[in-house]
């Protein structure tokens, strides 16, 4: 008679497949608490963002509305120059020049308010913007534009002021700066020290202009020293032009020096003091304010920023600046 076989423990309902079968069931359940944690966070954080996108949508449609309904009233128009005065930048001409039409076209403004907080920049972009200012004014001889200077109107900033009626200032603003700027670096001494041999080809002597790796070639100097003469001549063309007998008769006023809002109202390179609610409240006569600066998206932003610090890292390093 034989002895019943002994079983190893990989079959039948013994201890062991218990222990397996249990261990799977813990695993599996954990692994379902798991699924629906992440569900139920997944479904809190899309109401999280519809909620905040629904409030974004809401508090802009309110805001437009609140302007929509300031339109329908008399009221003053405000349009920022805030930044360097550059292409592709918050305060380009294109964005200046549509702001300053949409101001001038609505006709219930009564009065349009130019705040700049500007270091300066471009001379063409400001030269652009004087141009479209003396213009709008023309057309629209009885919409009055001035110009609120708060933190700084220096250069390109004051370029454009100076085609306001009139220019109002914070007695601590800073005001001036009217001259033209080239900058650049040399490192011509320090290519030396490297061992780095310069090489550069071109069709015409005068191709590689102020190359910062060559040695300053004189003649290129003077040429540039006379580029920049002829834009500093505009530059005190057009303030006299805008600024007229209001002007004192001091040769600092086109050295570039810059002056403190209470002192340029003394030198004539302003008007009186003034802040953008006292302006439309008391010279205007139309205390609502309606803003018609263009603003741009987020994905203009990134695209602006982007393409500056392009430009910044691979661009060329002269140009002229009304700084």
């Amino acid at each position: 008679m034989q002895s019943p076989m002994v079983n190893g423990g990989t079959g039948g309902g013994g201890p062991e497949r218990s222990w397996e079968r249990d261990t799977l069931q813990k695993l599996a359940f954990e692994a379902l608490a798991e699924q629906r944690r992440r569900r139920r966070w997944g479904i809190f954080f899309k109401l999280l963002g519809f909620a905040y996108l629904t409030f974004v949508l809401f508090a802009l449609f309110d805001l437009r509305a609140d302007a929509d309904a300031l339109r329908g009233t008399k009221h003053s128009a405000l349009v920022d120059v805030a930044g360097v005065i550059q292409a592709k930048s918050n305060a380009s001409a294109d964005n200046v020049t549509a702001a300053l039409q949409s101001a001038f076209k609505d006709k219930n403004t009564k009065g349009v308010i130019l705040r700049v907080n500007s270091p300066g920049g471009s001379p063409v972009q400001s030269g652009i913007i004087y141009d479209e200012i003396r213009r709008l004014r023309g057309k629209y001889p009885d919409i009055p534009i001035y110009a609120v200077v708060e933190d700084i109107c220096a250069s390109g900033g004051y370029y454009i002021a100076s085609a306001a009626d009139r220019i109002y200032v914070d007695k601590a603003s800073i005001v001036g700066s009217i001259g033209v700027l080239m900058d650049q670096f040399g490192f011509t001494e320090t290519m030396e020290k490297l061992g780095v041999e310069r090489r550069v080809l071109t069709a015409g002597e005068n191709k590689a202009f102020l190359d910062p790796f060559s040695p300053l070639d004189p003649e290129h100097v003077a040429h540039a020293k006379a580029m920049l003469g002829d834009i500093h001549r505009q530059f005190i063309d057009v303030v006299k032009k805008g600024r007229g007998t209001r002007l004192k008769d001091s040769p600092e006023l086109f050295s570039g020096l810059m002056w403190t809002g209470a002192k340029s109202v003394e030198l004539g390179l302003s008007d009186a003091l003034g802040s953008v609610d006292s302006v439309a409240r008391d010279v205007i006569k139309a205390e609502e304010i309606v803003d018609y600066t263009r603003k741009e998206n987020i994905a203009e932003r990134f695209a602006r920023r982007f393409g500056a610090a392009f430009a910044d890292a691979f661009g060329p390093g002269a140009g002229a600046r009304l700084r």
